[in-house]
Order: structure tokens, then sequence, then C-alpha cells
């Protein structure tokens, strides 16, 4: 299968660029039906072509896959390696986030060219169905009716009358059954099936086959967004929790009203803000000290039922009888200009706010970035009676370490930025 990696905010077009990327009438058509079916936020439509938004992940459209991946400079002149990186890195920040199993994303996956993020996820699946056949799926009792041979549960006489007076030996009961037809198996194999539909990667194909082969008989459901409402996670149904959650992802992001003959469409996205901001968060848990507690999504409200939320607040513990000291980090995936990385005065006012609401003393805007930016403390000069007391930094991260992986030490280095540690 064809794949395509861009970088968001990159353009694809129906001309040929520098990197021999480039869209069919065809493609561009579908891509511009499916943007349109969810409120145009995945990319903008152009002459000829699409800019990306800030979503990233993947795009499958019959034969073509695309792979939208973050980026945290303004480099126009990125490298295979660049890709490559960046690929990596994104992949392990979804794994650290907990939306991939970790150990999936294996430097073995990760140097499979053809092997796309969207194939990850299906791998995962297929292992876990897998893993459940092995170990015998649940079964629970659900109501039935119909012709039995011996009688049990409750006589249905309508029935019974319509359908039993010459075989009288039988009788139509409504009673309770124990097997595994019930809803989350139902769910699993209409997963399997739409999977076989959707995937063109022959060894999947061959799994699905196998595992149908193994599947016990259940009845075929169309599963929609309020079936996933009616299941409850429970001791005996945990494992099925990392399955069922691909399942969903299956069959709600399959889009078959964007479809021509055999070449269907499914896109498995992520806001870049939304995924920087809890990977923050997961890498300051890994670097907290005992003395340290760092909530996340936070809010309070500060004008009638309307609410003010810090991405991330910081308490640090202080000796028997003092205060604790409060720090709070506003996360933002974009990049400000090297040469004056100058913040927008309605964060600076939002960053006031926080402190002021929060009690903190010091604050900071974390943007991404790869170069070396002289970092300082500015003082709000009302609301405090020491002008120190009431600071706001604009922080800058490299999201990579110095050999292109995932910098996995940033959480430490975000606490020393805050005079959290030193």
């Amino acid at each position: 299968m064809p794949l395509i990696q861009v970088f968001e905010y990159e353009k694809l077009t129906l001309n040929i660029d520098n990197k021999g990327r480039y869209l069919t009438k065809h493609q561009l058509g579908k891509l511009y039906q499916f943007n349109d079916n969810n409120k145009n936020i995945y990319f903008t439509g152009i002459r000829n072509g699409v800019k990306f938004n800030q979503y990233v992940g993947v795009i499958q459209i019959g034969g073509l896959t695309i792979e939208i991946l973050p980026k945290a400079d303004n480099n126009k002149y990125a490298v295979d390696q660049d890709y490559s990186n960046w690929r990596s890195a994104l992949l392990k920040m979804l794994g650290y986030c907990k939306k991939i199993k970790l150990s999936s994303v294996s430097d073995a996956n990760l140097q499979r060219r053809n092997h796309s993020i969207l194939d990850l996820y299906f791998e995962i699946f297929l292992d876990e169905v897998d893993f459940l056949i092995r170990n015998g799926l649940v079964k629970k009792y659900s109501r039935a009716s119909g012709n039995v041979k011996a009688l049990k549960g409750s006589l249905n006489f309508a029935k019974q009358i319509q359908n039993n007076l010459i075989h009288q030996e039988r009788f139509y009961t409504n009673h309770q059954v124990y097997n595994q037809d019930h809803l989350i198996n139902q769910i699993l194999f209409k997963a399997l099936l739409v999977l076989k539909q959707i995937s063109s990667n022959s060894s999947f194909v061959d799994r699905i086959e196998r595992l149908k082969m193994n599947f016990p008989e259940v009845k075929l459901v169309n599963v929609k967004a309020s079936h996933f409402d009616q299941i409850v996670i429970n001791r005996k149904t945990a494992k099925y929790a990392k399955a069922i959650q691909i399942a969903k992802m299956i069959i709600l992001k399959y889009s078959p009203d964007i479809k021509s003959g055999q070449e269907n469409m499914m896109a498995l996205l992520f806001d870049m803000n939304k995924l920087w901001e809890e990977y923050i968060y997961r890498m300051l848990l890994r670097s907290k000290t005992d003395d340290l507690n760092i909530s996340f999504q936070n809010k309070k409200y500060f004008w009638e039922k309307r609410k003010i939320k810090p991405d991330l607040v910081i308490e640090k513990k202080q000796s028997l009888g003092q205060e604790k000291i409060r720090f709070v980090i506003d996360t933002k995936w974009k990049v400000l200009s090297v040469k004056n990385p100058q913040p927008s005065d309605d964060d600076l006012k939002q960053m006031y706010a926080y402190n002021m609401y929060w009690g903190a003393k010091r604050s900071m805007l974390l943007y991404p970035n790869s170069k070396n930016i002289n970092e300082k403390f500015g003082n709000y000069l009302m609301g405090r009676a020491n002008p120190e007391d009431n600071q706001c930094k604009v922080g800058f991260i490299n999201v990579l370490d110095a050999e292109g992986g995932l910098d996995l030490n940033i959480g430490s280095k975000i606490l020393q930025k805050l005079d959290v540690i030193r």
C-alpha cells in the first residue's frame, strides 16, 4: 500500500512536490468529503489540494495511506530522517499517553516503513482477540425464545398454539441461556468483519480468517455508538478492555458512506494540542519527587458559570506549618518565532488569572522548540505586594534528544525551568 508522510501544516496537492508526493483527483475528492463530514476540523481545503491542521495520525483511502506527523520547528527542508524521527516520537507519545500499547511500539515495528500507524492498531486488536479466544471468551446469561424439547422457563402460549399444534412434544418458551452470544463478543466479531473489509494487508486478512474460524457463533449486529455505552467493564470482562477500545475505533471511524466500489476510507487522528498537554503531564509524573503533587485538567469558576482551566498545577510541600508553593503550566503546541518569541496578550492575561486563582507565584507557557532560546521570568506589576511573587515565563522545550529520539527526561527539565527543582 503506498504510504505518504507529511508534517502538520504541510500541503498535498494534485501537483507532484519535491518529495514526489501528490494526490489524484479521486483521492482529493474523498478528503474533501471526509473533512466536510467532520466540520472541516482536520485540514483546510486549498486550490487543488489540502493543508493539514494540528491533527496528527493516519488517513487511509483505499490503497493510499497518509501519515500526518507532528513537528516542533519551522525547518522547511525536512529530510527522510526527520519524518522517521517524528513518526517514532509520535508513536511513543501515544504509548505513554495510553492510546496505544507501549510494548507494541518496538524498534522492529518502527523500522517497517510500510507498516502504518493504523496497522499497529490493527495488529494490537488481532493480538487481543487471539488472546481472548485462546483463553476462552466470556459467557453470559441472556434472554431467548424458541422451540425446545424440554419445558424450561415460561411457556409462550400464543407461540405454542401457533407453532406446536401438531408437534406437541415441543415447547415454545421464553427462557435464559448461558453462552458466548452476547454484546461484547458480537462487537468483536463485527470489528473483525470490518477490518477484513478495510485492510489491504494480506497477513491481516489471513489472521482474520483464522480467528473467524475459531470464533463461536454469534448474532450479527449493526453496531452503533449506543452499543458501546451499554458495555460495563467489570472484573469478569476486564481482559476485554483494550480489544473493545480498538474495536470501537475500527467500527465507528470506518466511513462506509465515503466509498466507491471497493475503496473505503478510515481515519485515526489526534489533536496535537491535547496530546502534547497529556504527554507533558505523563513526563512530569515520571520526574516527580515525594514532595510534589501534579494535577491535570484543573478548573475553577471565575464568573457565573464560566470556568478557567489551567493544564497543569504543581504543588510543592514545604516545612511543617508552611503553605505549599504552587506553580501553573499551560501547554501550547505551536511554534513561536525564534527571533521574537513573544506570547499573545490573551495568553499572558490568562496566566495572570491562573496565578491569582490558584495562589501560584510562578507560571509558564510551555512551547515545543528545537532551538536554544533565552528564557526569563517576567513580573506581573499588580495583584501582589511583591511583583516577584507573581511571575510568568515563556518556556521552550525540545521534544527530541540529541540522537533524534523522544526525550524522556523533559519532565525534570521543565521542573527546572519553573524553579520547582534546581
